[in-house]
């Protein structure tokens, strides 16, 4: 029986996400270094742009300003608590993130979503495999990662 290394297991993962529908990009082309990189360092997490292109496309009614804060929201889930953090962030991902903002003079409480669960075409999702992320001098590298792409 032939053995199989890791390399070969990643990319008989890589091709069958792609067979599903997946599209896949080398975490190289997200290195901060990159041309068009959606990164300025290894320790941003979430690329940013495209979050913010993807909920203004799929919160058409939510003001930009509203849908900016909710992208930092996101983006700054951090306490002491890995398991809260990953609850609030799940929680967030499936009701929507709480917002407010100014409509015709009023304060309005609404929620900007960061999944369309009501047209999944809507969404398009990445793999990407050895995506690296430096946090707290740890260097963390992927071997098959899996994100909703933001630009779609």
């Amino acid at each position: 029986m032939a053995k199989l290394c890791e390399s070969a297991v990643e990319e008989m993962a890589i091709e069958e996400l792609q067979s599903l529908g997946y599209t896949y990009i080398a975490g190289v082309d997200f290195a901060p270094d990159a041309p068009n990189s959606d990164r300025n360092s290894y320790s941003d997490i979430l690329l940013i742009s495209r979050l913010q292109s993807a909920l203004l496309k799929i919160n058409p009614t939510v003001p930009a300003e509203a849908v900016q804060r909710a992208a930092k929201k996101l983006s700054r889930i951090a306490t002491s608590n890995l398991l809260a953090d990953n609850e609030e962030f799940q929680k967030m991902l499936v009701d929507g993130v709480p917002v407010e903002y100014r409509k015709n003079g009023d304060i309005k409480g609404d929620y900007v979503h960061v999944v369309d669960f009501e047209n999944p075409l809507n969404n398009e999702f990445l793999v990407v495999n050895q995506y690296t992320i430096v946090q707290n001098n740890n260097n963390k590298r992927t071997d098959v990662l899996l994100l909703r792409d933001m630009e779609k």
